[in-house]
């Protein structure tokens, strides 16, 4: 075997041992992740002590503690990227070898953004002026969208799935004047004009 051919076999063999797991390897991210959460001061459900299927206002305390809101749809896309990635730096991976990469990667973002530090950094300069950080459901419901959105890519075209993420980023940009691109733009490196047209300047 070529020796350039080595590392190749090798990740090959990584992925299909990933795959052979990927049940139990979900599970365990996904209990790191309330564990981690629940650790960190996150509360299971809202604070107002109700689930609700649906919490549309973006400028509100209850933003991000209930299943569904208007940035779950930044977590679709988060799945429609990650299939893109894992699909180009991992192609010869199985399917659920990546979803279980995917999974992990998008618990570590639920994780990072309910820190101090990022909460504070959302209240400062996104729209989220009431956020507290989510709650362990709104968390999970978050991985499940992206989940989705993994799949969705795994079944479509490319150009479908290129034009799911230009519908909902600009979408959300037209309904609530955010979006994921908006959302990482603010928390890197804030540009006064969008953060004025965003509150409505």
């Amino acid at each position: 075997m070529p020796a350039s051919a080595v590392p190749v076999a090798q990740a090959s063999s990584i992925g299909r041992c990933i795959a052979a797991k990927s049940g139990i390897a979900i599970a365990a991210v996904l209990t790191i992740a309330a564990a981690s959460l629940l650790a960190m001061g996150r509360t299971l459900i809202c604070r107002c002590g109700h689930v609700a299927l649906w919490h549309g206002e973006v400028q509100s305390d209850r933003n991000s503690q209930q299943l569904t809101d208007w940035y779950s749809f930044t977590h679709v896309v988060h799945g429609l990227i990650f299939y893109a990635a894992a699909s180009t730096a991992l192609r010869r991976w199985p399917l659920s070898a990546k979803l279980v990469m995917a999974v992990g990667l998008e618990a570590a973002w639920e994780i990072a953004e309910n820190t101090p530090m990022v909460i504070d950094r959302y209240r400062a300069t996104t729209l989220a002026l009431g956020y507290t950080g989510d709650s362990v459901l709104n968390s999970f419901a978050d991985i499940g969208c992206m989940i989705f959105g993994f799949w969705l890519a795994s079944r479509l075209p490319v150009a479908m799935s290129v034009a799911i993420v230009l519908t909902l980023e600009v979408g959300l940009a037209l309904v609530i004047r955010d979006n994921l691109t908006l959302n990482l733009i603010a928390l890197i490196v804030p540009v006064e004009a969008i953060s004025a047209w965003q509150a409505g300047a």
